[in-house]
């Protein structure tokens, strides 16, 4: 993607909630690092302290834990037009405990903490982007928990489905079925199932 599409699509995001001057949008862009990550590396690793919250332009990530056995657990998959990274650790400085691995070759960008806290210094008006992406990423943790009680693993499935019909075929099963929480063979057995609908 090119520097000036990669511009583009973080700018319409951003409008979706706050309207910029041409001014604003040059001195955001003035602070924004661009990151590339192949495909199967890592862009960051628990232990790690988070240094930027991170914007994808283009590719697919997963961002996952490890349980006591090693098997992940995978909370969210990010492709572009999407924010990932670990708030928590981003805003406390503490070390993550999540893996954000590449599933594609992917670009992002990023803003560190320090550009983070000029920002909302030298246009407050981002104050408000923020808040409403955390708010939007706190319902969304929420459904996502209450969906993992309430809703049986097929029906998990084609809610996965029809929420990120952009990224259902750009994932493996296996990664499918960590997300979903099941085995990728049970996980077969649904996709089975569902395509005979």
């Amino acid at each position: 993607m090119s520097y000036q599409e990669s511009h583009n699509l973080i700018l319409n995001n951003i409008s979706r909630f706050i309207d910029l001057t041409k001014l604003e949008k040059q001195k955001y862009l003035s602070l924004l690092t661009e990151i590339k990550v192949k495909r199967k590396a890592f862009l960051m690793q628990a232990g790690d302290i988070t240094k930027y919250e991170y914007f994808i332009t283009k590719g697919c990530l997963k961002v996952y834990t490890l349980d006591e056995d090693g098997t992940p657990h995978i909370s969210m998959f990010a492709s572009e037009d999407y924010w990932t990274g670990d708030m928590a650790s981003f805003m406390t400085k503490k070390p993550t405990r999540y893996f954000i691995k590449a599933t594609e070759d992917s670009e992002l960008l990023g803003i560190s903490r320090v550009n983070y806290d000029l920002i909302f210094k030298e246009i407050p008006k981002f104050e408000r982007f923020y808040r409403i992406l955390y708010q939007k990423s706190l319902i969304s943790y929420i459904k996502r928990s209450n969906d993992g009680i309430s809703l049986t693993a097929e029906e998990r499935y084609l809610e996965f489905k029809r929420k990120y019909p952009n990224i259902i075929n750009r994932i493996t099963q296996k990664d499918l079925a960590a997300y979903i929480g099941i085995t990728p063979e049970f996980m077969s057995k649904i996709i089975s199932k569902v395509n005979r609908m």
